[in-house]
């Protein structure tokens, strides 16, 4: 095993799966980049419903509530709450078994990037569909196809308010009296592409707003009423003309005609925008490398993201070679669903764990209680990447709780030194080692290996 190797498997990985390190040691770049040229297709994914079939499903529970059926309305809100379940079930399976560890943990990053939230309840039955569907297929391509995905996607046009948002002077705002949400214009700008230093203005906030009203879920309509109201209606997405603020816009110093495509020429510019490489390349680099990443590294994946065009492959690849993302110090501290996924990798291999709705919902309430929900950030900036956010003393205690809880239930049949040295290689300290060696029991050593300095950072 070599220090690389270890290094590639727990800091661009999930934390490795037994012989993952050894395999990972012989060319630890092409040992990642390999990850990302044939993409997975996880088999935990297998029923799920598809985002344009719960569209499908809102247009009944509309329905349901016209009709004031209020038995069938709970029945159905317990089903989108069973939808979460089995979507965090498929999420954490991938994440404990996955070959492609360090593809998984770029979408989990752009996820993060792109938060939606269970927090507003009309996106949490949207939030799996959202990773599968929008960010997924586009985590080794062009940065705009996925800054377009996202933004189209019923989770962020509900956790952002824009399905609602109506342009002041369009036919149904004349109509309604209903008007303008600056929801998601202002964090496209804020967190999705420029970033809060970009250079954009208050104006600029409510020029994008404008431009991307009439865009919301893609309600069923008949193909007359479509060519009747020029509505743009696909599986999940529809742009509604009637909704639409009329005439041109200005954002940033250019124009944007109304319509559709004006937002799509509006968001592409922004996906291509100088403050947009140098805002992507400070979060990679805070996420890869270290919580206050060096100027040379930002520097570098600023220049790769602006000259490739936003092409993420050639951005992964300068950050593989950045010496600084291969020092051997562990900079950064895992997060509560980081932790036990790497705890379960190396622990639960030979035995998979059977997710069902009663396990999902202990591993839920786990890092819950560490700190972390999947998909329930309480902003839109998403969780934090920086170790002070997860190192407070309750946090810590409940991480050595689960730790004693876990190995109890993982270790007693394990070889838990072996473990150790498959889990971190050379990472692994002497005195961490000997610990481990002297425990009393396999699952205390196990236990051990999970509350040590050097399994917490990656």
């Amino acid at each position: 095993m070599s220090l690389e190797g270890a290094l590639a498997a727990n800091r661009f990985g999930l934390g490795p799966k037994p012989g993952d390190i050894s395999q990972a040691s012989a060319d630890p770049k092409a040992w990642l980049l390999g990850q990302l040229k044939v993409e997975e297709s996880p088999a935990a994914f297998t029923g799920l419903q598809s985002t344009a079939d719960l569209a499908a499903d809102l247009l009944k529970l509309r329905q349901l509530r016209m009709a004031g059926d209020i038995q069938a309305i709970k029945t159905f809100n317990m089903q989108a709450r069973n939808t979460y379940l089995e979507e965090m079930a498929a999420r954490y399976r991938v994440g404990f078994e996955t070959a492609q560890p360090f593809r998984e943990r770029l979408i989990r990053f752009w996820s993060n990037h792109f938060t939606v939230s269970i927090s507003k309840p009309a996106a949490a039955r949207f939030v799996g569909g959202f990773e599968r569907e929008a960010v997924r297929p586009h985590v080794t391509g062009r940065f705009a196809d996925m800054v377009l995905a996202v933004e189209r996607h019923p989770a962020m046009l509900f956790y952002l308010d824009n399905a609602a948002s109506i342009g002041p002077d369009s036919f149904a705002g004349l109509r309604t009296g209903k008007g303008l949400n600056e929801n998601l214009g202002r964090e496209i700008l804020e967190l999705h592409t420029l970033g809060v230093d970009g250079g954009y203005t208050q104006d600029d906030v409510i020029a994008l707003a404008k431009i991307i009203t009439g865009w919301s879920v893609g309600w069923q309509m008949g193909a007359v009423a479509q060519r009747l109201t020029g509505a743009k209606i696909d599986a999940s997405f529809g742009f509604y003309p009637m909704r639409h603020e009329p005439g041109s816009k200005t954002l940033l110093g250019r124009t944007y005609p109304e319509g559709y495509e004006g937002g799509i020429a509006a968001l592409t510019d922004l996906a291509h925008h100088p403050a947009t490489a140098r805002h992507v390349a400070v979060k990679l680099a805070t996420h890869f490398i270290a919580d206050d990443p060096p100027e040379d590294s930002i520097r570098r994946l600023e220049t790769a993201f602006r000259e490739s065009g936003g092409e993420l492959m050639k951005v992964y690849e300068v950050l593989l070679d950045d010496p600084v993302a291969w020092r051997p110090a562990p900079a950064k501290f895992r997060t509560p669903v980081e932790y036990v996924t790497a705890a379960m990798r190396i622990a639960a291999s030979d035995a998979p764990v059977q997710l069902d709705e009663s396990n999902v919902r202990t591993f839920i309430q786990t890092t819950r209680l560490m700190g972390e929900v999947p998909f329930g950030a309480s902003s839109p900036k998403g969780w934090p990447d920086i170790e002070t956010a997860w190192t407070g003393s309750d946090a810590v205690l409940k991480r050595v709780e689960w730790a004693d809880a876990a190995a109890k239930r993982l270790g007693a049949q394990s070889d838990p030194v072996m473990l150790a040295d498959e889990a971190l290689g050379p990472l692994l300290s002497g005195d961490t080692r000997t610990a481990i060696s002297r425990a009393a029991s396999p699952a205390e050593g196990l236990g051990l290996l999970f509350v040590s300095p050097e399994f917490q950072r990656r």
